[in-house]
C-alpha cells in the first residue's frame, strides 16, 4: 500500500473511542477526584522546585538548572494525556478526534524521549561533579548546560518525529474503539486494517534505542560515581554525595523500570489491564514522585524552598523527618 492510500483510508477513521476505565458511575467518580488530586499535586510540586530555583540565587547551578527544566518537563508530561483521561472519566462520549489522539501520541513520547535525556544529563553532571571535580567548573559551564538543556528539549521532540509521521500514515478503517485511556502506540497499531510492518519495526526500535541507550548511559555514569563515593575517606562528604545521587538513581528506576516492563517485556502489550496500570504508574505516579524525592533528600533545596514559603526552619526539618 502506498502513502496516499494509507492516507485516504486513514482518514475514514474521523475519531477514536478511549474506553479508559470501565467501571460503575461510583468508581469512576473516585477515580477522578483521585487522580485530578494527583495530578494537581504534582503540579503544585513541580512548580514549587522551578520556583525555588528561580528564586534563590544559590541553586542558579547546572545541577538546579537542569532539576528546574526536568521539573517543567514533568509539568508537560503529565499534562499531555492526564487531562484528556480525566475528561474521558466523567463524559459519556469518551471520544479524541484522529488529529487530537496522534498530536498526544507525539506529544507524550516526544516528552518521554526528553526524560531519558534529562536523566541522562544529570547523570553526567554529578559524574563531572563527584569523578572530577577539580574541573567541574571549567567543563561544565553555563554555556554547556544551556547546551544540554537545548539538546535534551529538540532531541525529545525530533526523536519521535519520524513515528509519528509514520503513525499519522497508517490505515485505520475501524473499529475505532482504544481500550486504553491515552493513545498509546501498541492499542493503535493494533487497530490498523493492515499490515504496517515497517511501522512497526521503526517504532519498535526507536524506542528501544532511546531506552536502552540513554539507561546504559546513566547506569555506567553512576556505577563510575559509585566508585569514586566509596574512595571518598570523609564521612560526611561521602554521605553528601550518596544522598545527591541516590535520589537522583531512584527516580531512573522509577521512570525505567515501568517503562522497560511496558515497551521492553514480551507479555505486558497482550494484557490491557497491566498494560493501563503499569502506563498509570509512570504517567502519573513518577512525575508525583520526582518533587518530593528531589527536594526531601537535599539540603540546599529545602533551605532555598522553606525561604519560598516562608516557613520556620524546625517546622521544616519536623515535617521531612517524619
Amino acid at each position: 500500500m502506498n502513502i496516499s492510500e494509507a492516507s485516504n483510508n486513514s482518514g475514514s477513521v474521523t475519531e477514536f473511542i478511549l474506553l479508559g476505565f470501565p467501571c460503575r458511575r461510583e468508581i469512576q467518580i473516585l477515580l477522578f477526584v483521585i487522580f485530578s488530586l494527583i495530578y494537581l499535586l504534582t503540579l503544585m510540586g513541580n512548580t514549587s522546585i522551578i520556583c525555588t530555583v528561580w528564586s534563590s540565587r544559590k541553586l542558579h547551578t547546572p545541577m538546579y538548572i537542569l532539576l528546574a527544566n526536568f521539573s517543567f518537563l514533568e509539568i508537560c508530561y503529565v499534562s499531555s494525556d492526564v487531562p484528556k483521561m480525566l475528561t474521558n472519566i466523567i463524559s459519556q462520549t469518551k471520544s479524541i478526534s484522529f488529529a487530537g489522539c496522534l498530536l498526544q501520541f507525539y506529544f507524550f513520547f516526544s516528552m518521554c524521549a526528553a526524560e531519558g535525556y534529562f536523566l541522562s544529563a544529570m547523570s553526567f553532571d554529578r559524574f563531572l561533579a563527584i569523578c572530577r571535580p577539580l574541573h567541574y567548573p571549567t567543563i561544565m559551564t553555563h554555556h554547556l548546560c544551556a547546551q544540554l538543556v537545548v539538546s535534551c528539549w529538540v532531541g525529545g521532540f525530533l526523536s519521535i518525529l519520524i513515528p509519528a509521521i509514520l503513525m499519522s500514515r497508517v490505515p485505520f478503517c475501524g473499529p475505532n474503539i482504544i481500550d486504553h485511556f491515552f493513545c498509546d502506540l501498541g492499542p493503535l497499531l493494533a487497530l490498523s486494517c493492515a499490515p504496517v510492518p515497517k511501522t512497526t519495526l521503526t517504532c519498535a526500535t526507536v524506542s528501544s534505542l532511546i531506552i536502552f541507550i540513554t539507561f546504559l548511559y546513566i547506569l555506567g555514569a553512576y556505577t563510575l560515581v559509585l566508585c569514586a563515593v566509596l574512595r571518598v575517606p570523609a564521612v560526611s562528604s561521602r554521605n553528601k554525595a550518596f544522598s545527591t545521587c541516590a535520589s537522583h538513581f531512584l527516580v531512573v528506576s522509577l521512570f525505567y523500570g515501568s517503562v522497560m516492563v511496558m515497551y521492553v517485556s514480551p507479555g505486558s502489550r497482550s494484557h490491557p489491564g497491566t498494560q493501563k496500570f503499569v502506563t498509570l504508574f509512570y504517567c502519573m505516579a513518577t512525575p508525583f514522585f520526582n518533587p518530593l524525592i528531589y527536594s526531601l533528600r537535599n539540603k540546599d533545596m529545602k533551605d532555598a524552598l522553606k525561604k519560598v514559603l516562608g516557613a520556620p526552619s524546625n517546622e521544616i526539618s519536623k515535617n521531612t523527618e517524619k
